[in-house]
């Protein structure tokens, strides 16, 4: 679909405006309101048809917030989601994070939003601040946009909005096979430790292993590199298993006190829910020599007399029986916490067999790779999908798109 590009900057076109937020300490501005007010977390979820929260006339009346009209596009200004665009189906007010470009009869509301996600990246580009992204909501009205008849604008968005329709049920599946991959692991998991075979017998942690607490390491030696890696509950999966911080490693260069250098295949447990189903994790440590053992990380050592392989345990702590036992015992409403104590609480379905255990570990271990590779193929595809969507509106708004380009979509995503 090729057509003339005569292009103007948005704020020749249309009008616009940013929203406020009323005195966090007037009660009365948020207290049993019932104006819709958004928050710019809230924009990216495409067309906005509720909120999560309101303010009451007052507040409205008393701030810099304003209502916005229906299929007013909305883009979030700060932070994290800045560049995220929405288009607001009910009449709602904004926090000051927010611009919004108003409804006219020039442009469709579906095309600004098409417009602004291809031109996202080139908008965060432009952005101040380090830490923190700010567009301003000038940078937004001198964002140059294609000036179209409106019938070729309504072509551009139905072709957009069936190829990602397309797109959003590719990703979907996809989502679906990682969830499906993850929870026929589980299932085997649950199958080993649930089992009541001959030799397997019930007992609590704490008659088994002890938990020893990690070293307060002194902030003032963490560096960005070293010899010594400072472990973290950032470098656990959620699902188990050592994760490599990359740019984000901790590494310590001050004096280590004996005894918290770690070695090879150490067994260690997140006692802090630094993401969500984090808490009770377990980590076998990859290389000896070059981990030390911090603060809110639990070291599992078995006691005296008893045979307890770790790679036994670490399938043991990643059964779901487990990590909801740790979960329900743990403390902290924002970030939740165990300890050593409630650790050696939980009760367990265990063998002493040593080559019962071996074979258990070489079977999940199996699974657990197998899972992993099917998962990793999985991710690949959800980043290609993203990598499609951003040709498709780069060539949407250069003049590219075919009429059967729909059909071409589908059968990239299907293959």
């Amino acid at each position: 679909m090729k057509w003339s590009r005569e292009i103007k900057k948005l704020g020749e076109i249309c009008k616009t405006g940013a929203g406020g937020t009323p005195l966090k300490s007037h009660k009365d501005y948020y207290e049993g309101g019932d104006v819709p007010w958004l928050l710019s977390g809230e924009v990216g979820q495409g067309e906005i048809y509720q909120v999560k929260n309101f303010i009451t006339k007052k507040g409205l009346d008393n701030s810099s917030a304003k209502l916005f009209p229906p299929n007013t596009v909305l883009i979030a200004m700060y932070g994290a989601t800045a560049g995220q665009v929405g288009i607001l189906r009910i009449e709602a007010a904004t926090n000051q994070a927010v611009c919004g470009i108003y409804p006219n009869d020039k442009l469709l509301p579906e095309f600004i939003y098409y417009c602004f996600l291809a031109k996202k990246e080139e908008l965060v580009s432009q952005a101040v601040g380090n830490a923190q992204p700010n567009i301003s909501q000038s940078k937004i009205r001198n964002t140059e946009v294609p000036i179209l008849p409106l019938p070729e604008q309504k072509q551009i968005v139905a072709i957009l909005d069936e190829a990602f329709e397309a797109i959003d049920q590719a990703r979907a599946n996809i989502e679906k096979n990682i969830q499906n991959a993850q929870e026929l692991f589980q299932s085997k998991l649950n199958e080993v430790f649930f089992q009541q075979e001959d030799g397997w017998i019930s007992k609590k942690l704490g008659e088994l292993i002890e938990v020893k607490h990690g070293y307060a390491f002194k902030s003032k030696f963490f560096t960005h590199d070293g010899d010594f890696v400072l472990l973290t509950p950032g470098n656990f999966f959620e699902e188990g298993g050592y994760r490599d911080r990359g740019e984000k490693q901790k590494y310590y260069v001050g004096e280590i006190p004996n005894g918290f250098i770690l070695e090879k295949n150490d067994l260690l447990v997140a006692m802090t829910e630094q993401a969500p189903g984090l808490l009770g994790s377990p980590l076998m440590v990859p290389k000896s020599g070059c981990f030390l053992h911090n603060q809110r990380l639990g070291l599992i050592k078995t006691k005296e007399g008893i045979t307890l392989l770790n790679g036994f345990l670490f399938f043991l702590f990643n059964s779901s029986s487990f990590r909801d036992e740790v979960y329900k015992s743990g403390t902290g409403v924002k970030v939740r916490h165990t300890s050593p104590t409630k650790i050696c609480d939980v009760t367990v379905n265990i063998t002493f067999n040593k080559i019962h255990q071996e074979e258990i570990v070489k079977k999940l271990d199996l699974i657990r790779k197998n899972t992993k590779s099917l998962s990793a193929q999985y991710e690949i595809k959800l980043k290609e999908l993203e990598e499609l969507k951003k040709s498709l509106l780069q060539k949407a708004f250069s003049g590219e798109l075919t009429k059967n380009f729909t059909e071409e979509v589908k059968d990239l995503v299907t293959s």
